[in-house]
């Protein structure tokens, strides 16, 4: 095998190359000839028998042609694009003539399924490989903006969640003045990003999304089956479903992860007894998700649902695209609540109030004082987090009893740690500051008013059911979904399946449904559970 492949990665020994070649076509390749280019929508995979293939960074208006990688005979070529269908960010260019060995998409996912030992290398050796190119290929997509925007940390949240090779230039920084002179862009065009060959201004994750191919697409498959929500609920039934056979599109119109990804460490999920930063569980759940073949499309917005044939449910998209398929699972969770408070928008477009404490919410506290409001383990996680990283934390709960809902592991901690004072029985009422958050004022229970310091604050007091778009599917008072006994008497003539909601094809998993237990294991269990109910129902097609 080629050293340079080995310094790469994990490696196919011979006998995998044999066998994964027999997915493929041989072809002959002169020397000079571009397999792929940076700014192709789709690109195949190759194994390389003996031809030699360099990969490299296009030059730009500053910097010259770059070699990332040459791969050699017995290498193969291919990272995580080939699975998410994003634009390809390198070159790919023959230097040496010899054969390769071309697997196209659908043979390549067929091997994925069938081949698992081989699945296991491949993957590894794409995420690897995506983090080389994430480094070495960011001109690619260049986001340049105010730090503590709200819209700049929208869109950086949402470049790292879906592995994007990027890089970020402060607005107030050499390099990002430079850039914003050459590309003619000013403070109201803030944030910005120079992505597939096009200029944004006051860019979204969306115009991101449709500048680098990943926008829904239709490509001519039937679809088995819809997740709409990618938090874990949406991610594990869109693993489990297409890992059993379903072909599984998971829209969501954020991001990846809900909820989850916005936590900074959560300590009682099975497997992890060290706790697992949200983040990196929502990649490693992408990853195992497009191993299994699932079309995974961010942002993408759904907006309703044509229940006109009982068997063939049709997912309405913000666009105006019809997506017909055999099943709907609903994973699309809840949004934030926010208190009524003047300057409340103010603040939270300039970042200063937040709803996450993930590693880019809480950098820049460093001594720096921040509240946090809510009493649950969001907002105990978010204050031990916070604090870990030498801000000092003022945590404003409305109840009289920290533990009340609170786990004991997390109220132990926050009673111990030296940074965090805890004002129970207490709400905020005033934010004071002028363009940036100052102090609030939190009163007690008996009426008397503490201004504290406070450079940010960061809010968790529960959520809304994001459940608008689910035409004719029945509800209960506060909007939640009613499922299998929870429907009303008779809804089906018969008992219902689990997760099963008043549509027989529609089905809700996760925090939306009525009577769910807001934990992450939870929502998992009930994305697979979910998917045996799906297979039930589609048994009589």
């Amino acid at each position: 095998m080629n050293d340079g492949a080995a310094q790469r990665g994990p490696v196919l020994d011979d006998e995998q190359f044999r066998r994964l070649a027999e997915y493929g076509e041989v072809e002959h390749a002169e020397s000079g000839r571009d397999l792929y280019t940076s700014g192709d929508d789709t690109y195949d995979f190759f194994l390389l028998p003996s031809a030699t293939v360099d990969i490299v960074r296009d030059a730009t208006a500053i910097e010259p042609e770059r070699l990332i990688y040459r791969g050699g005979p017995g290498d193969f070529l291919g990272e995580l694009n080939l699975l998410t269908g994003q634009h390809v960010y390198l070159t790919a260019r023959v230097v040496s003539a010899g054969t390769v060995v071309r697997i196209r998409a659908a043979m390549l996912r067929r091997a994925l399924a069938e081949q698992a030992d081989i699945a296991d290398t491949l993957i590894e050796a794409f995420r690897e490989r995506r983090e080389v190119i994430r480094g070495a290929a960011g001109n690619a997509l260049e986001l340049v903006g105010r730090p503590d925007a709200a819209e700049t940390l929208e869109l950086r949240t949402y470049v790292t969640q879906m592995l994007l090779p990027h890089s970020w230039f402060d607005a107030a920084s050499h390099p990002g003045r430079s850039l914003m002179g050459l590309a003619g862009l000013g403070e109201d065009d803030l944030p910005a990003a120079m992505a597939g060959g096009s200029l944004l201004r006051r860019a979204t994750p969306r115009a991101v999304a449709e500048a680098l191919g990943l926008t829904y697409r239709a490509d001519g498959r039937p679809v088995d089956l819809v997740v709409v929500g990618a938090g874990p609920a949406g991610l594990a039934a869109a693993v489990y479903g297409a890992s059993e056979g379903l072909v599984t599109v998971l829209l969501d119109r954020a991001g990846l992860g809900g909820q989850a990804a916005k936590s900074a460490r959560i300590e009682n999920y099975l497997g992890f007894p060290h706790g697992v930063n949200g983040e990196s569980l929502t990649r490693l759940a992408m990853v195992q998700a497009l191993k299994f073949g699932v079309r995974i499309h961010a942002p993408c917005a759904v907006v309703g649902l044509d229940l006109s044939e009982e068997r063939r449910p049709v997912v309405l998209l913000e666009d105006g695209t019809r997506i017909q398929c055999r099943a709907v699972i609903a994973a699309t969770g809840a949004h934030y609540r926010h208190l009524d408070l003047p300057q409340w928008t103010t603040f939270e477009k300039s970042g200063c109030v937040r709803y996450a404490a993930t590693e880019l919410d809480v950098r820049g506290y460093e001594d720096q004082p921040v509240a946090v409001v809510g009493g649950a383990n969001s907002a105990g996680q978010a204050a031990l987090s916070l604090a870990a990283h030498g801000a000092m934390v003022d945590l404003i709960v409305r109840g009289a009893d920290l533990g009340a809902r609170m786990s004991s592991y997390l109220t132990d901690r926050i009673g111990a740690h030296a940074r965090i004072k805890v004002h129970t029985s207490s709400t905020i009422r005033e934010l004071g500051g002028g363009d940036t958050l100052a102090s609030i004022v939190a009163e007690r229970s008996d009426g008397r008013r503490d201004r504290l310091a406070c450079r940010a604050l960061f809010c968790f007091i529960g959520a809304d059911p994001v459940s608008g778009w689910l035409d004719g599917v029945a509800k209960d008072d506060d909007g939640f979904v009613l499922t299998d006994s929870r429907l009303p008497a008779k809804a089906f003539g018969t008992s219902s399946l689990p997760f099963q909601t008043s549509a027989p094809r529609v089905f809700v998993v996760g925090d939306l449904r009525a009577g769910s237990t807001k934990r992450v294991a939870t929502a998992v269990g009930d994305g697979a559970g979910a998917v045996s109910s799906v297979h039930t129902a589609l048994a009589n097609d």
